[in-house]
């Protein structure tokens, strides 16, 4: 008798012919009277397992049609192709043990409200969409530290507790630190340019808090980020950095997740055009087709969702955005050189109404002109001392950009709302579980 084999649904492919063992939940079932057909799922595949009457015990029949749903098991069978069958392959089961027997399991075929499945988050990434969903992001975490690695960037975390506000002071979730007042980090931008001076090329990857009172679809109070920070680098050069991560990004999902995004019934499609060169608009080109199409809007104001739409439907790709106004940017983004009231900063807008995904640029390198800047906007210079000596000690021309991990997987995989985007969200009025 050939030894069963312990094995993942998704290496089931090297095994056809063979008896193999899985250890996984029940996620489905049905019964024609004499035949059970089980799917088991793993973390890496769901297989259907087959049960004949005829060909095992009685006992292990009648036991196995009586298992509630999302119990722990573990299987013994033997592995066939079958192309009808989720993944190509089913298992003629010999063996069916039970490890836990779950209670009623409260997600149900029913629909079910989002506050309900959201207080349920723990059981509901274990459904077909959120899993792909969270392997769509699994695969695009793999896949910024090779395209990054690659290219000689050196990871440097940052901090998450920071003295000083990044992205202005509104949005900031102070905390106590002992006999002081620190912040949960908006950006680990401020760490990287120290960085980058001491490395040249480098990214952090990390969480991220924002206190902003949205409920949109699009936002989170805690999210992750990909922040590169290059030495001796331009606009121009961190334009062409975020063309080259995002359109590699796509390509990676596209080449080793198209089995997720069938499952979500993602058009591919759109996916596919996302290739260089990007579309590269300035500030006013983008405010122009803003006015063109009617919708309201405030001179000199940052663009809302509903901007960033008509700005999308005219492309069939991501679009920069370049040269917004210096006044609504934060106080380290170095200005236009032939025109001072614009920053040399950089937005990327997803297409299919996917918003904002990147936000970037280039950084003030003078002393005084940053100082200046600091003063102007009413911070605190104490806490940023460590910051100005970046400009003391060796100061280059760098840039950089934060890239929202979630933002991008929800473009990616045709999410409604971010809350699906990553494992357990966090919004203004949910931090359960």
């Amino acid at each position: 008798m050939t030894e069963s084999v312990t094995t993942r649904i998704s290496k089931l492919k090297d095994h056809v012919g063979q008896e193999v063992t899985i250890r996984g939940w029940l996620y489905n079932r049905r019964s024609s009277g004499k035949i059970q057909f089980l799917q088991i799922r793993d973390g890496t595949g769901i297989v259907q397992g087959v049960l004949v009457k005829k060909e095992v015990p009685e006992h292990l029949f009648e036991s196995s049609d009586l298992i509630p749903r999302e119990s722990s098991i573990e299987i013994r069978g033997t592995v066939r192709e079958d192309s009808r069958a989720p993944g190509g392959f089913e298992l003629s089961l010999l063996e069916v043990s039970v490890i836990q027997a779950a209670e009623e399991y409260p997600i149900t075929k029913q629909a079910h409200g989002p506050d309900f499945l959201l207080s349920n988050r723990h059981l509901w990434i274990r459904s077909r969409k959120q899993h792909a969903t969270l392997m769509v992001r699994d695969e695009i975490l793999k896949a910024t530290r090779d395209f990054f690695y690659d290219r000689e960037f050196v990871c440097v975390d940052s901090p998450i507790f920071t003295p000083a506000a990044c992205e202005g002071t509104t949005t900031l979730f102070e905390v106590d630190y002992f006999d002081e007042k620190a912040y949960l980090t908006q950006s680990g931008q401020l760490y990287n340019e120290a960085a980058c001076m001491a490395f040249g090329k480098v990214y952090c990857f990390g969480p991220t808090f924002r206190a902003e009172k949205s409920k949109t679809r699009k936002h989170l109070t805690e999210f992750w980020m990909v922040e590169p920070e290059v030495a001796f680098a331009d606009l121009d050069d961190i334009m062409d950095l975020a063309e080259e991560y995002v359109a590699y990004l796509v390509a990676r999902v596209l080449e080793r997740r198209t089995a997720e995004l069938k499952v979500l019934e993602r058009d591919l499609a759109p996916l596919e055009k996302v290739v260089p060169p990007f579309p590269r608009i300035s500030y006013a080109d983008g405010v122009k087709m803003i006015k063109e199409k009617g919708e309201p809007w405030e001179e000199g104001g940052d663009f809302g969702a509903p901007h960033e739409e008509i700005i999308s439907a005219a492309h069939d790709r991501p679009v920069l955005v370049h040269r917004f106004p210096a006044d609504i940017k934060a106080f380290y983004m170095k200005r236009d050189p032939e025109d001072r009231t614009l920053s040399l900063s950089v937005d990327m807008i997803a297409p299919e109404g996917g918003g904002e995904i990147v936000g970037g640029g280039q950084r003030e390198h003078d002393l005084e002109t940053l100082r200046k800047e600091i003063q102007k906007q009413e911070l605190p210079e104490e806490p940023l001392a460590w910051y100005l000596d970046l400009r003391k000690y060796g100061s280059v021309p760098h840039g950089g950009f934060g890239l929202g991990i979630e933002r991008t997987v929800g473009w990616i995989c045709g999410s409604p709302h971010v809350r699906e985007t990553i494992p357990f969200p966090r919004m203004m009025h949910r931090t359960y579980p």
